[in-house]
């Protein structure tokens, strides 16, 4: 008898690729900064990381994704990650 295979799983691999998209992603910020010093953060790569977490095949684990997501983007707030536009 042929071993039956579930549709609804992903491999590892995938999953841990996944992960890794999402904390780099979620770590990616805009910071535009003006002449008198005023920063504006923009959480771009948090909101891409969102849309793939919507558009996902595999909506297993989605709780997990936006956790993921989440503390990468508080993590990437803190340190010098993303794009920085300065107008002088």
């Amino acid at each position: 008898m042929a071993k039956k295979t579930d549709q609804n799983q992903e491999l590892d691999s995938v999953y841990v690729l996944k992960i890794v998209l999402y904390l780099v992603l979620g770590s990616q910020w805009l910071r535009i900064i003006t002449k008198g010093d005023t920063e504006l953060p923009i959480p771009v790569g948090a909101l891409i990381g969102l849309l793939f977490i919507a558009h996902d095949h595999f909506k297993i684990d989605r709780k997990v994704e936006y956790a993921v997501l989440l503390m990468a983007m508080f993590v990437g707030f803190w340190l010098p990650m993303g794009l920085e536009l300065t107008f002088n």
